[in-house]
């Protein structure tokens, strides 16, 4: 029983952070304009009944306007991080089966790409392509993909060598069918846990990017503009202007990666029974 309740309860855990992170996107789809719009009548107001968050130096409702940040920064994570995973999934692949000239190109993009830190690789794709929402994700999906991909190549190199794939190279199956057959298949446990991992990665670097000016519009309700705007009147007091949009942020980061910890959990063989 013990077990069963485990297994239940990873579940439930995973049932409602989905619900978290959805509702939060989906509210900030919805959400009327008007409620974050300026109200010079409100300005610089701390957190209230009215309020919950405070208002900002242009009377902005600082709760409406976190979670219309937060919403642009899940779903465009979500963009970036799932092309990102494609690019991982299909590189590994690539990279594992075809072998030869095929695997040392790859091999020699995973490592210089590495070996350059993501924030400043982010920055320079992200302002030659013009900054913006379409900057930014490009920028993501493509610093994101290269330790997926070194866990899908070697994840793949290992099923190459059991007795079931050496069969089938046996019985005439070529490399594509051996791969869509035999290969993928085992390999999407890892690839659904890796994409999820990716989201926390693309939502931090998104908003520190656009932080520093580099990433989305000033006019965009975005985490990283907040935070960046706020840093210019928190010195007045305005403390609320840093610490809700902050900690929610910390909050959704956490979320994605304990709901990556528990599918990896469901997933796992050696522990897909606890």
């Amino acid at each position: 029983m013990r077990n069963v309740n485990r297994r239940t309860k990873t579940l439930l855990l995973i049932g409602m952070i989905c619900v978290i992170l959805l509702g939060i996107a989906a509210s900030g789809l919805v959400m009327n304009p008007e409620s974050y719009a300026p109200d010079y009548a409100a300005k610089k107001l701390p957190p209230s009944a009215a309020h919950w968050f405070g208002t900002d130096y242009l009377g902005r409702d600082m709760f409406c306007r976190t979670i219309k940040g937060l919403s642009t920064s899940i779903l465009l994570g979500t963009l970036a991080a799932g092309v990102s995973a494609v690019i991982a999934l299909v590189f590994g692949i690539l990279s594992a089966t075809v072998g030869g000239v095929i695997d040392k190109m790859i091999s020699y993009l995973v490592d210089l790409f590495m070996g350059i830190p993501h924030l400043v690789l982010l920055m320079l794709i992200s302002f030659a392509l013009g900054k913006g929402l379409k900057g930014v994700i490009i920028g993501i999906a493509l610093t994101h993909w290269p330790n997926l991909t070194r866990v899908i190549r070697a994840e793949v190199l290992q099923i190459k060598n059991m007795q079931y794939v050496k069969a089938a190279e046996r019985f005439g199956r070529t490399k594509v069918q051996i791969a869509c057959e035999h290969i993928i298949p085992h390999v999407i446990p890892q690839f659904i846990v890796g994409l999820i991992l990716l989201f926390p990665h693309a939502i931090l670097h998104e908003a520190g990017v656009t932080f520093l000016g580099f990433g989305l519009g000033v006019d965009t309700p975005a985490i990283g503009i907040i935070l960046s705007e706020a840093l210019k009147h928190i010195s007045t007091g305005m403390w609320w202007l840093v610490f809700f949009p902050g900690m929610l942020l910390v909050m959704v980061v956490m979320l994605f990666d304990k709901l990556g910890d528990d599918i990896k959990l469901l997933i796992d063989p050696m522990s897909a029974q606890e």
